[in-house]
């Protein structure tokens, strides 16, 4: 009898494994690399997308999330990480996959707007009352203030932060090797360079290092919404940067795991309206003009600029600062 009572159980266990093993390979998994800051984003976005999908197809797809700094996501897909999709925060990090042969080099007419779903914009967090009466980018870079920017060379959150405050000091003193002082100053009071904007974060809320966080508009408000959010402001400075995070298929993992059709589905989601309503719920700027008016008591207009129409073509951008032996180094090793 107990060997009956044995076999039944093992029989058992087997059955359950092989209705599982079943469940599981009916259902499509895809994985979406993304930027430090945007996992509460896609925590919302996607079970959202699976219920369309679901929907639409009558098939069941998961959603996997991987977060990193942009530059070093672009990296570990680069390197082998199986992402189905990139949704990063910067042209350079497709630029370069592409390049490593994984991304299609006319990704930017894939998708509307240039395969960015939404915008955003570089602001100011600082303590409570402001008490080193930040203002504008004039400000940070005053002797004994305390600035904490993620580092520009793994980070696109750091890279828009610095691009930012190059536009903003070329607008105001006129060339670019005053804007290069300017920028010295400001990266001279960083005393921390963290890997991704989610990293400066921590180290602005929760270690208590630095008078003013540089990060992204929406990582702001989430501190802002947070249960100590009271203990912060949001500054937003008189000129500003215009971020515009792209995204992509990845062209060899989407193929051989015949998951294209979904993929691309999910990236065309991104521009629906209940994806650009979660996008706005989230302080990131949706492209569908009537969403961003209803969501601008949360998203006040800001005057931006264009990074290629003022700066420069990302290319050139990326070699003449982030490269190595690049202006950025070369500021911040004279400022060590």
């Amino acid at each position: 009898m107990i060997v009956r009572v044995a076999s039944w159980i093992g029989f058992g266990a087997a059955f359950l494994f092989i209705i599982s093993v079943t469940a599981f390979a009916d259902t499509t998994v895809i994985l979406n690399a993304s930027y430090d800051v945007s996992r509460e984003l896609y925590k919302d976005i996607d079970p959202a997308f699976e219920a369309a999908w679901k929907k639409s197809s009558g098939a069941d797809v998961q959603i996997k999330q991987s977060h990193s700094g942009s530059t070093k996501q672009a990296q570990a897909v680069a390197e082998g990480l199986e992402a189905d999709v990139v949704t990063l925060n910067q042209p350079t990090d497709l630029d370069f996959l592409v390049k490593s042969g994984v991304v299609a080099s006319d990704w930017r007419s894939k998708f509307p707007d240039g395969a960015a779903p939404y915008t955003t914009t570089t602001v100011f967090l600082v303590r409570k009352g402001n008490p080193k009466g930040i203002k504008d980018w004039d400000d940070p870079v005053k002797p004994g203030v305390s600035v904490v920017i993620p580092n520009p060379k793994t980070s696109g959150n750091g890279r828009y932060s610095y691009l930012a405050a190059w536009g903003y000091a070329l607008d105001k003193l006129g060339s670019d090797e005053k804007a290069r002082e300017f920028v010295a100053k400001l990266f001279a009071n960083v005393p921390v360079f963290d890997g991704g904007g989610r990293g400066a974060t921590t180290t602005f809320t929760q270690r208590n290092i630095g008078d003013v966080l540089v990060t992204f508009e929406n990582e702001a408000a989430l501190i802002k919404s947070e249960v100590a959010g009271g203990d912060f402001d949001i500054v937003y400075p008189s000129e500003s940067i215009e971020a515009a995070p792209p995204v992509a298929l990845v062209e060899p993992v989407v193929k051989k795991r015949n998951s294209e059709k979904v993929a691309k589905a999910y990236l065309d989601f991104l521009y629906s309206d209940t994806a650009q309503k979660i996008i706005a719920k989230h302080h990131l700027r949706p492209r569908n003009a009537a969403i961003l008016q209803e969501a601008v008591a949360e998203l006040p207009p800001i005057k931006t600029f264009d990074v290629e129409k003022k700066l420069g073509k990302w290319p050139e951008l990326q070699k003449r600062h982030f490269a190595d032996g690049g202006i950025y180094d070369q500021i911040t090793t004279k400022a060590n």
